[in-house]
């Protein structure tokens, strides 16, 4: 049975990570110190013990689309049963729509998760790629973590029958000698990249041995989706992993490392990377999933501006927004919008030109994570 989302909305003035102060109860218009905090879910809701995971993407005709793991019975990782949810907003993520579900897990080891998001050429098109089964760390070649995709051809409000890519990517079945002895691959989480060529592209975090630890490449299409190639190996170590497109056209990869956030960068679209990757000084992370997107090109507002969110503490907790004008090579500016627990999180930019914020976090007053929606202009983040 479906049920209208309660929704709250909020506004407030944030300042300083440490300001912690109870946003006030109002909806208010947006200026350029005002941010909208919207919260999606919170645990409990529709009989769920905990929400994770958040994807956000600004469909073609302006709309907002969410995606959400729903952890019915846990917070846990696959193989729990967890469910995939979807939500639009039409209104600048002010209210949102009931949920949809994406996917529905049925039981352990049957459940979907880690949902990413990107637009298709389609008009009105989207895709959603997410992974479902045994779980990362329990998957072998021969009984892999499964890997999916669904369509949207109407920006987010009907979904297609999930479609399993995974012979197609690697495992036993794969054709492709190269990865047909990894262990488990799964999506990162957030924003995929659809390129000015017409690519569509997500990063996998992949498991190519028996080795307890990851590396990253690329899977990517040429034909909208229909097919997907793999890349190949753009970090020996690294996790969920994030990429955004230069305004020469050059791929640049976030990669997710304790400690700090590493960055590679790709010259042919992504299908090949620099054998080594570099540390991003200024990005001092813990290991946590974040999002880099494109906000503006010299053409559009005369200069280029990148946005990275992740978490800024030794541990999970005050995620924050980084601007950078120069391509990913410095980050500047920065500002915390969550000034306490907190840890995955999505960028998109909204057809006003402000910046939306999908993002897990946790109070004081709150057990497990609610999901919540931000929304503040570059100019806010800039003073």
């Amino acid at each position: 049975m479906r049920h209208l989302l309660p929704i709250m909305a909020f506004c407030l003035a944030l300042g300083a990570c440490g300001n912690a102060e109870k946003p006030k109860q109002t909806v208010e218009a947006k200026t350029d110190t005002i941010i909208t905090r919207t919260v999606l879910y919170r645990p409990g809701d529709f009989n769920s013990k905990n929400y994770r995971i958040p994807a956000i993407i600004t469909a073609k005709d302006g709309s907002l689309v969410v995606a959400t793991d729903k952890r019915k019975f846990n917070d846990a990782d696959l193989p729990e049963d967890i469910d995939i949810l979807i939500n639009r907003s039409t209104d600048g993520g002010r209210t949102w729509s009931e949920p949809y579900m994406l996917v529905e897990g049925q039981g352990v080891g049957k459940g979907y998760g880690d949902c990413a998001l990107v637009r298709t050429n389609d008009e009105g098109g989207l895709l959603a790629a997410f992974v479902g089964g045994c779980g990362f760390w329990q998957g072998r070649p021969e009984n892999p973590l499964r890997t999916y995709i669904a369509r949207s051809y109407d920006n987010g409000q009907t979904w297609t029958e999930p479609k399993d890519i995974t012979d197609e990517l690697y495992g036993a079945k794969c054709p492709n000698e190269a990865s047909r002895t990894w262990w488990s691959a799964f999506f990162a989480s957030g924003n995929g990249l659809l390129t000015s060529t017409g690519r569509i592209m997500f990063v996998l975090a992949v498991r190519d041995g028996e080795e307890w630890a990851a590396c990253n490449y690329v899977v990517y299409s040429d034909d909208n989706g229909e097919t997907w190639h793999l890349s190949d190996r753009a970090s020996q170590r690294g996790d969920e992993a994030k990429v955004v497109e230069l305004a020469d056209g050059r791929i640049l990869m976030s990669i997710r490392h304790e400690g700090e956030r590493w960055c590679n960068i790709s010259e042919d679209g992504g299908a090949t990377w620099r054998p080594e990757t570099s540390a991003w000084p200024d990005l001092m992370a813990t290991a946590c999933n974040g999002d880099i997107i494109r906000y503006s090109t010299e053409n559009e507002c005369g200069k280029n501006v990148l946005l990275h969110s992740l978490p800024c503490a030794e541990g999970r907790k005050n995620v924050t927004v980084y601007v950078s004008y120069d391509e990913g090579k410095t980050w500047p500016v920065s500002k915390c919008i969550v000034p306490y627990d907190a840890a995955y999180s999505s960028l998109c930019i909204l057809p006003d030109h402000t910046i939306g914020l999908y993002v897990e976090e946790s109070d004081a007053d709150t057990l497990g994570y609610s999901m919540v929606f931000y929304n503040f202009a570059l100019e806010w983040l800039e003073k």
